[in-house]
């Protein structure tokens, strides 16, 4: 790799355009280099849940490079330390959790960019191919990295269209078991009529200022419904969850067909 990867994903969701990605948990190079293979246009690597430290992002990072994936790391907070790591070692984007104002965004954004655009600190070892293409990469970066956000706080969605003002801000994904718990609901019971409002404002906001919004979907017709309602950044799973799915139904299967044959 002579020149810095070309952030496809980015470009498609500054021109209204949908992408569909995957969210990686299992902290596997090879699940996310299988779902990279597999179409996945982008893969967001967890950080905030797991025991992964930045070695082993880099890792992850390196495997969805051998497919046309995007390396997206989630990070466990607005630290400037997990963000420049992550940029470092080769993601192309972040997704902070927890956004709350546009202050915090503003903030989040110059750590993403190279001065005198913003405040991130040069190193990128890895990034730069070790030195092979440092200037193509300092003069690219700021334009070719993408910056998310996870909406989970009645703060946040009070303060969405502000947040989504600031220059520099890609995307905004909904978070709804930690929206939902700040709503006072349980946070296992992920659709409720005041989570679909909100995700109904983030679309008329994200019309209105051309910030991409996200979400999950868990099925066919889940996906479909979303793209029909304007969401952009479509996240369809997790790599666990995905899993458990299916390896649930085979058993299910199996067991509902041997309790209904007769017993010798």
């Amino acid at each position: 790799m002579t020149r810095m990867r070309n952030n496809y994903v980015r470009e498609k969701l500054l021109r209204g355009e949908p992408s569909l990605g995957a969210f990686l948990g299992l902290q596997s190079p090879n699940v996310a280099e299988l779902f990279g293979h597999h179409g996945f246009e982008w893969l967001l690597i967890e950080t905030e849940h797991n025991g992964l430290d930045a070695a082993e992002v880099e890792t992850m990072v390196r495997a969805i490079e051998t497919t046309e994936a995007i390396p997206l790391v989630r990070v466990p907070s607005h630290d400037h330390v997990p963000i420049q790591r992550a940029l470092d070692t080769g993601a192309l984007g972040i997704k902070v959790p927890m956004i709350r104002t546009a202050s915090e965004a503003e903030a989040i954004v110059k750590m993403t960019r190279y001065p005198p655009a913003g405040t991130r600190s040069w190193g990128p070892m890895r990034a730069t191919g070790y030195t092979a293409h440092e200037s193509d990469y300092f003069e690219r970066a700021n334009d070719n990295i993408l910056v998310t956000f996870i909406l989970e706080t009645v703060e946040g969605v009070e303060n969405l269209e502000e947040i989504c003002s600031v220059q520099g801000v890609d995307g905004i994904s909904i978070g709804p078991a930690d929206l939902g718990a700040a709503l006072g609901y349980d946070p296992l019971v992920r659709t409720h009529p005041d989570i679909e409002g909100v995700a109904q404002k983030m679309v008329e906001v994200g019309k209105k200022t051309g910030v991409a919004m996200g979400i999950s979907a868990r099925s066919k017709e889940d996906l479909q419904k979303r793209l029909e309602q304007g969401f952009l950044m479509i996240n369809y799973g997790a790599d666990y969850a995905l899993l458990a799915a299916l390896a649930g139904e085979g058993v299910q299967t199996f067991r509902d067909s041997v309790s209904d044959r007769p017993h010798r």
